[in-house]
């Protein structure tokens, strides 16, 4: 039978091609919101991290009405590193509408999420965004969507695609790049005629795949999927199985369920196959499993997502400032946080160590475990993290690591310096082409030659420089890549750092720090020049003596520090640090405090 008052499609796109902004003009147009009501901008970003760095990190569900049919639209992440989001939510939908930017093209993420979706089958709906940019290339960008549904073996039917131009920040969708640009109805009317309605089984057992799970205080687990045949209660028996047998089969019982109606959730009791539901009442349910009814466990099969890249090390903070700012600061707390974040993100691993202080994270890229390190420390939690390593595998004998496809725009003047400094790191050019004025640079990089290298790239691009990465393949080790160039400016006492410490210690590199901030020997206070640690003493104060005041101090002029963020704080450590993080500081430290001990361990490293 087939479901033709819904449709179910995912908006999916690079980063910063649009999507969330075009969502929200899809949900005004279908009359969701009152004439009055005051909505905010980039409105299915709920999370303050999302809202801060304007990415979408979690894929989240909404659905508006037109013309009787009841749409269901999932806003995915185009950040690669959270690419487990939209590979798992694919699952829900029967087809996808692919944005792309009307200047930029084509991006890493957008191959891979377009590969993805035709690998399942699904149908394509082209949309080329921010058509009113002034340096848009229309027609060049539609031949390059074209080029690259043809290089991923795209179906007759999925070349076939239809393509709209739309300007998501206006509202306005047009069949030919001339317009009328009126309204999002044209958009609307391509999904109801394009997309195919869901062809369902209302009359056999009842099937749901969980593609998402969130977390409530008062109804604890929710889970979130589409109904796949027959139909499920409020209050119905079920048998819970999963396709990778990775756990028994167990009973439970549908406490609450609901509907997704715009941005709210409305209890229903009951829903049908082609519905995406969210369900409560089913304690240790997960990603990937199926619910089925009592005596027909039948797992739907799940797809299989990739595995991640990138490793650090999460431990106990033990500096000498330890347990002073954070509210969770016990292993025991450490443990707790992050088995939670393994229920809702399928691309996270966390491992134990042979100490219980620490655990091994991996992820799909360093942007991946900031978020997840971010969010912690807002929460209240206090930890030290070690820096990022490759995660490598063995493949037919051989030791293989992953590579990155690396996208760079730069200006022009700069091709040569981005292009040295990459191939120094294992980089192997892919192509290059003009855009305007700048040069657009396709590498294949290893993922631990990209370490430390983004704010390289934006000092040697004067800022101007765009990069976009997306992890490409596994391939045999390509040997050593030099690591961080320059040295350290270590703390060499414990005290508070005072300008006539500092004026000298500037001398020596670049300063993290300011006047005031209390530091602790074995901290890392600066950057030097040199490929080598050198100890500062920035508590020295200058001896008042019968020609000299204190206050002479004022006279000093002390260059601003350079602010370290999280990010820029992991690409900068080397393997004898850590990043201690807590609700209100980032301190960057050296594992070995001590600085005559970390000495002799040099000494001992080096023979």
């Amino acid at each position: 039978m087939l479901r033709t008052d819904l449709r179910n499609i995912a908006i999916v796109a690079h980063v910063d091609h649009g999507k969330t902004t075009l969502v929200d003009e899809m949900l005004k147009q279908s009359g969701i919101f009152r004439e009055n009501q005051v909505v905010a901008e980039r409105v299915m970003d709920s999370g303050d991290l999302e809202r801060e760095r304007g990415i979408t990190i979690l894929a989240k569900n909404t659905s508006i009405f037109y013309k009787n049919v009841k749409i269901n639209v999932i806003d995915t992440p185009g950040h690669a590193d959270f690419s487990g989001e939209v590979e798992r939510v694919l699952k829900m939908v029967d087809g996808v509408l692919l944005l792309v930017d009307a200047a930029e093209g084509p991006m890493p993420q957008t191959r891979f999420v377009l590969s993805k979706a035709l690998e399942i089958g699904h149908r394509v709906i082209v949309a080329i965004n921010k058509i009113d940019r002034p340096d848009q290339r229309i027609f060049e960008v539609v031949d390059e969507v074209l080029d690259l549904l043809i290089s991923l073996d795209a179906s007759d039917e999925q070349l076939d695609s239809p393509v709209l131009f739309c300007s998501g920040r206006d509202g306005t969708a047009s069949l030919t790049p001339e317009g009328p640009f009126e309204n999002l109805t044209p958009l609307l009317d391509t999904i109801l005629d394009h997309m195919p309605a869901p062809e369902v089984d209302l009359e056999g057992p009842t099937q749901m795949l969980v593609s998402s799970v969130d977390y409530n205080d008062y109804v604890g687990r929710l889970c979130i999927g589409k109904v796949e045949r027959g139909v499920i209660r409020k209050g119905q028996e079920v048998t819970i199985c999963d396709y990778h047998h990775s756990h028994d089969p167990y009973r439970a019982k549908v406490v609450n369920l609901y509907t997704i109606n715009g941005l709210e959730r409305a209890p229903i009791d009951e829903a049908a196959a082609g519905d995406i539901v969210c369900l409560s009442g089913i304690a240790n349910i997960t990603i990937g499993d199926t619910i089925c009814a009592v005596g027909t466990e039948e797992p739907v099969p799940f797809v299989k997502i990739s595995e991640p890249t990138v490793e650090m090390t999460f431990s106990v903070n033990d500096s000498p400032f330890a347990g002073r700012e954070g509210k969770y600061v016990t292993s025991r707390h450490l443990r707790d946080r992050l088995m939670r974040e393994l229920l809702k993100d399928v691309s996270l691993r966390v491992a134990e160590t042979d100490t219980t202080e620490s655990f091994k994270v991996s992820g799909r890229g360093e942007m991946h475990l900031s978020i997840l390190i971010e969010n912690m420390r807002r929460e209240g939690y206090e930890f030290a993290v070690g820096a990022p390593k490759a995660l490598l595998k063995e493949i037919d004998g051989k030791l293989c690591e992953p590579v990155e496809r690396v996208v760079l725009d730069v200006p022009a003047d700069a091709v040569g310096s981005v292009m040295s400094k990459l191939s120094s790191r294992k980089g192997e050019l892919v192509q290059m082409s003009p855009v305007g004025d700048r040069m657009k640079i396709e590498f294949l990089v290893p993922s631990r030659g990209l370490f430390g290298y983004r704010s390289e790239m934006l000092t040697d691009t004067r800022g101007e420089g765009i990069m976009n990465t997306v992890f490409d393949s596994y391939t045999p080790y390509k040997g050593d890549i030099p690591g961080r160039m320059t040295g350290a400016l270590v703390a060499f006492e414990t005290g508070e750092a005072v300008t006539y410490g500092l004026y000298n210690a500037q001398e020596r590199g670049v300063l993290f720090i300011g006047p005031g901030t209390p530091v602790y020997e074995g901290m890392v206070v600066g950057e030097s020049p040199k490929d080598e640690d050198l100890n500062v003493n920035v508590c020295k104060r200058k001896h008042v003596t019968n020609t000299r005041s204190s206050n002479s101090d004022e006279a000093l002029r002390l260059t601003p520090p350079r602010s370290m963020s999280l990010e820029a704080c992991i690409e900068f450590i080397a393997d004898d640090e850590l990043i201690e993080v807590t609700p209100q500081n980032l301190r960057i430290r050296k594992r070995i405090l001590d600085c005559d001990q970390r000495a002799k361990a040099r000494f001992a490293a080096k023979k």
